[in-house]
């Protein structure tokens, strides 16, 4: 038995190496064509690869692109979730200033606990108005007769116009409303006291304070009661709810930065002559 397999083996062996047969032992390279279809299918098979490549490479970089965008925060976000000592330390007074404010409105409606005195107060604070010391220079000038008296009437007349107009001025940049939400009265919508910051009544009270003691010649117990009113006016608004503590000491020393001002720019009495005497249409360029 061995001995015939292997007989039969040499003679198919022999069989398959005639020519006719030599196309048998190969196999062919692809089913459709001939060797130019293999090389474009094993070129299209590569192009296919290295697309699947670059497909299965594109999220990896995305997310690695979107994992660094992530690490870099805007500014902004990074002051948020990281503040600063300096914000941290302003928002931290501010809203101390805000509770002590709110705290010390006793009178700001007739239902607080001091509601009973809210007239008194008001009455006090009306003592600081612009309109009023405008109002009350003017009829003070009109009835002055001596050429000094004039001279300090008509600058301290400018000094209040400045004041009116500087705080009108920065309460439409600043914006910031008062610690109770009251309407403006038709007196502060008049003299443009709007808003809460910088409080008008301090600025004016300690202007004008400043300014009497510089060019009056007061005794010692006035001189002392002109300073306390000028605290109290600016008090009286933190009691009736218009001002946080803050304005009203910006307050104060907005008005002394307007006498600093005035003091500066000082009209002569010759000046304040010519000006009497155009508005009241008595002044005449060739006399």
């Amino acid at each position: 038995m061995p001995s015939s397999v292997r007989s039969r083996a040499r003679e198919r062996n022999s069989v398959l190496s005639r020519p006719e047969f030599m196309s048998l032992n190969h196999q062919p390279l692809c089913s459709g064509g001939g060797p130019t279809e293999s090389r474009g299918s094993s070129r299209r098979l590569g192009q296919i690869k290295h697309q699947t490549s670059q497909q299965s490479e594109e999220p990896t970089d995305r997310g690695s692109r979107d994992r660094r965008e992530s690490t870099k925060m805007p500014e902004e976000d990074c002051m948020q979730l990281n503040p600063s000592f300096k914000g941290i330390a302003m928002n931290s007074l501010l809203a101390i200033d805000i509770c002590l404010s709110k705290r010390m409105g006793v009178c700001a409606y007739t239902s607080s606990s001091w509601g009973g005195c809210r007239s008194m107060v008001a009455l006090l604070a009306l003592t600081g108005h612009g309109i009023t010391w405008i109002i009350g220079t003017i009829v003070c000038l009109t009835r002055s007769n001596t050429l000094a008296g004039q001279e300090v009437l008509v600058n301290l007349l400018l000094a209040l116009i400045l004041d009116v107009m500087t705080v009108a001025g920065v309460q439409r940049l600043v914006k910031r409303r008062g610690p109770w939400e009251m309407t403006p009265s038709f007196l502060d919508c008049v003299a443009m006291d709007v808003y809460s910051f910088p409080a008008a009544h301090a600025s004016r009270a300690a202007m004008v304070s400043k300014f009497l003691l510089s060019h009056l010649v007061l005794a010692v117990p006035l001189r002392i009661l002109l300073v306390l009113w000028a605290f109290l006016v600016g008090m009286s608004r933190v009691l009736l709810g218009k001002h946080h503590l803050t304005d009203m000491v910006c307050g104060f020393a907005l008005g002394m930065l307007h006498f600093s001002l005035m003091e500066t720019v000082w009209l002569s009495s010759n000046t304040c002559q010519t000006l009497i005497s155009i508005s009241t249409l008595s002044w005449s360029p060739f006399f």
